[in-house]
């Protein structure tokens, strides 16, 4: 990745635009039956719990709940439209623990903040850590964790 490219958008923050402690909220989606089932066939994943609603019934969650991925996969789309967004990067790679079942029907968003900011031995870029939320329509934390994401500094830094 060359630094000098791509652009940023005028929303989007430069690592040095960024402090420790800074906030995004996403926009709210509901979970329905069919994204849970097009989940499935994208990634192959059928197991009875996401795709049966019998044996989804009669399981300990008592109905069809989402890929615990599925819920990872919303979280990060989200957050490209939240209130807090950085010019395209690398993602580094995640730390990601399921608390709650997505249900079908669930409509969710994401709180996420900036946790910590290194700099890198790579000329004109940082990296940030982004602590997430997935939050029900409850107020429940249903997923949560930590990206590590390589972002852009500003050209003229």
């Amino acid at each position: 990745m060359d630094a000098k490219s791509p652009p940023k958008k005028a929303h989007e923050r430069y690592y040095d635009e960024v402090e420790v402690g800074d906030e995004g909220i996403t926009p709210e989606v509901t979970v329905t039956k069919e994204m849970i089932r097009v989940y499935a066939d994208l990634t192959g994943d059928h197991t009875p719990v996401h795709v049966d609603e019998a044996f989804a019934k009669a399981s300990h969650f008592g109905g069809i709940v989402a890929h615990g991925l599925f819920g990872l996969s919303l979280a990060d789309g989200l957050k490209t439209r939240g209130s807090l967004q950085f010019p395209p990067g690398a993602s580094l790679g995640w730390n990601w623990d399921f608390k709650l079942p997505i249900r079908a029907g669930d409509t969710i968003h994401v709180k996420y903040r900036v946790a910590t900011m290194r700099e890198t031995r790579k000329p004109g870029w940082g990296i940030l850590s982004i602590v997430s939320d997935l939050i029900n329509q409850n107020g429940e934390i249903v997923q949560t964790g930590e990206h590590k994401l390589m972002i852009l500094k500003r050209p003229e830094a």
